[in-house]
């Protein structure tokens, strides 16, 4: 794979399946250097066999779901250049029509049981902020007053002045003439025109409110409404009655467990993702997990094992729920009930998402193969989408050696190596992921397959810290950042080099992103092996954090412990040992990880003549690598290569 072919690169999306079962509809979307952004429409998939079929035409059409009646199919359009709205249109085809002109767009919905009516999530921008004034640009809007630690979030920046609300309303017929407006004399003394139904707003306060789900004539919406919340990472899943009052809670996160979403209403239970947040504020390697409390009310309990299962995504089956169990790097269905008995799904790849439908129930899977196929769980013999089958006829991926290695201390460190074609030897990239709760795994991955493609051997595991091994796996680097997860993430270099044919032990870089960013620039500190490294959107300085990061009010002090630790545990604080020509990759509106981190860095390497340069991307944030503009992620691609050829040519 080459940087040039990022429009080849399709995302599948969650699958909804019609309630007859008959077929699934999923948005396929991809990246396009023409309009610099994403595009997509909605596809039907027949689960009987057959080729999928493009059903909308819109610029970029997401998030499918059926009515429960199966007579209507809803979905999120964005025109180019705006934010999505919700659009609704007849199962059988036709043109949809739109219902929603909500100003900063649409962020979710769910079709009441009768299908007669739409709750959906919105975000509603504080009067003379985000464009409600003509004329009142974003630096010309009033001062904000600040008086909260959560104020700010990346990819949304202030939170206070456009929180998310619940909002409800009736779906007009998809076969009714539609509205027309009135002008001229038909149109003086009338109110207002508006094309889409009268939308009534159900949630109110300084409060987000997300993943709407009906529960009868109500709605459940997960928030955190309680009081002390600004200090804590508790949320809750309340009900809302149509007919306005005070929202219920159902779920007490004040007991020790939080609810994070999706919501689900299955049989005689309300299941939702959640995990722990003992206190308040802990959180470090607790694997989320599938709870369920009755609908009538009740105490919440946790369905899965807390130790080994790290649920997510979570869509209704009968009385129980489809779920992503991820294991070792890769995603596994498994289906739970209230009674906790679970069922698990093993198929080639990984699972991403699933969706279940009269009887049917489906899967997106991600192989090395293909970023995301759809897949039919209970046939015989399974069959796949093919809707990578442009790039990999662009470029046939490289396909992944699965290693387990031993850290010195006896511990096993899982992971792979992309090895690219010919003998070599090959020169090599320690890869390392974000998080540190996160994984890699062995499915399609775009940075490991255009390294490899450029003719790098990239090596990448999941050292301690990772997610997906248990949660003693995750924890074990608590208050201990650059000790054994560095140890492991060295051991498994080591047993790379000396067990896959081809790759040249002298020539190795290091790179990574976020933690990532964290321990190349830890290793780089302790060890002078590498020919350069590579250190993005990087966690660099804990003791900073706070009031800079999105995060920065309760992670360090998680991660690290106190103040000193934080020093102990600083890359920064270790600048002066580092050596090795460095590339700092950042982007300017980083929350998570500010840019501040990278400018103080790359300035002290600059102080002491480390070869290094800073690359900054004006208008994306953290997630620059993964959803950022097509031209820029084109572009980083191209920097990153050239840096590589330049220190470690192939």
């Amino acid at each position: 794979m080459r940087a040039e072919h990022l429009p080849l690169l399709t995302i599948v999306s969650a699958p909804a399946v019609h309630p007859d079962g008959s077929h699934a509809v999923v948005s396929v979307t991809r990246p396009d250097f023409d309009a610099d952004a994403y595009v997509g429409q909605l596809w039907r998939v027949p689960l009987a066999g057959g080729a999928p079929l493009r059903i909308t035409r819109g610029f970029r059409d997401t998030n499918p779901k059926f009515s429960p009646d199966g007579r209507l199919l809803g979905f999120l359009r964005a025109a180019q250049g705006e934010p999505a709205q919700l659009a609704v249109v007849a199962a059988g085809g036709g043109e949809p029509m739109v219902v929603t002109d909500a100003k900063l767009g649409v962020r979710d919905f769910a079709f009441s049981p009768d299908g007669t009516r739409l709750a959906f999530t919105a975000k509603v921008p504080e009067p003379g902020r985000y464009g409600t004034v003509d004329g009142v640009a974003a630096t010309a809007e009033d001062p904000r007053r600040i008086t909260l630690l959560q104020y700010k979030h990346n990819g949304t920046g202030y939170l206070s002045d456009q929180r998310a609300h619940l909002f409800v309303l009736d779906v007009p017929d998809p076969h009714a003439e539609p509205a027309v407006r009135p002008v001229g004399r038909a149109a003086a003394g009338r109110e207002p025109f508006s094309a889409v139904p009268v939308a009534r707003q159900l949630s109110d306060g300084d409060a987000d409110h997300q993943s709407p789900v009906w529960d009868g004539d109500a709605v459940l919406v997960v928030a955190a409404r309680h009081d002390g919340r600004d200090a804590d990472l508790r949320q809750d899943v309340y009900r809302f009655a149509l007919d306005g009052g005070e929202a219920v809670r159902l779920t007490d996160s004040g007991l020790g467990d939080s609810a994070t979403g999706p919501v689900v209403v299955a049989g005689d239970h309300v299941f939702y993702i959640g995990g722990h947040t003992g206190s308040g504020r802990e959180f470090f390697g607790d694997n989320p997990g599938v709870f369920a409390v009755p609908r009538s009310g009740g105490e919440a309990r946790r369905l899965t094992d807390v130790e080994t299962v790290y649920a997510a995504d979570l869509v209704a089956d009968g009385d129980g729920v489809l779920a992503i169990d991820l294991v070792r790097g890769s995603g596994q269905v498994i289906r739970v009930d209230a009674s906790g008995e679970v069922r698990r799904w093993r198929l080639p790849g990984s699972a991403i998402a699933a969706g279940s439908g009269g009887g049917a129930r489906v899967a997106v899977m991600a192989r090395p193969d293909s970023p995301g196929e759809v897949v039919l769980l209970d046939a015989p013999e399974p069959a796949f989408t093919d809707f990578a089958a442009a790039l990999r006829a662009a470029s046939a991926p490289v396909p992944p050696v699965e290693l387990e290695a031993t850290s010195p201390d006896g511990y096993p460190v899982h992971g792979w190596v992309f090895r690219p074609e010919g003998d070599g030897p090959h020169p090599v990239l320690l890869m390392i992921h974000g998080g540190p709760f996160a994984a890699y795994g062995p499915s399609f991955f775009d940075e490991a397959q255009v390294y490899a493609g450029a003719g790098y051997a990239v090596v990448m595991c999941n050292p301690r810290g990772s997610a997906g091994y248990g949660q003693a796996h995750a924890k074990a680097i608590e208050k201990a950042f650059g000790d054994r997860d560095m140890v492991d993430v060295l051991a498994f270099l080591e047993h790379a080099l000396a067990t896959v044919p081809g790759l040249d032990p002298a020539r190795v870089g290091v790179m990574g992103g976020s933690y990532g960013g964290y321990m190349s620039a830890w290793l780089i500190a302790h060890e002078h092996r590498f020919a350069a490294a590579i250190v993005e959107r990087g966690y660099l300085d804990p003791s900073s954090f706070p009031g800079s990061s999105d995060i920065g009010w309760f992670f360090p002090a998680a991660c690290h412990g106190d103040a000193a630790a934080m020093v102990a545990q600083s890359p920064l604080a270790l600048v002066g040992q580092v050596r090795t020509p460095t590339l700092v990759i950042h982007s300017e509106q980083d929350l998570r990880c500010p840019i501040g981190q990278a400018e103080r860095y790359y300035a002290e390497l600059k102080l002491r003549g480390v070869e290094t340069e800073l690359l900054v991307f004006p208008g994306e944030n953290h997630e620059l690598s993964r959803s950022g503009t097509p031209h820029h992620r084109r572009a980083r691609f191209e920097h990153i290569l050239a840096w590589w050829a330049r220190h470690l040519p192939v």
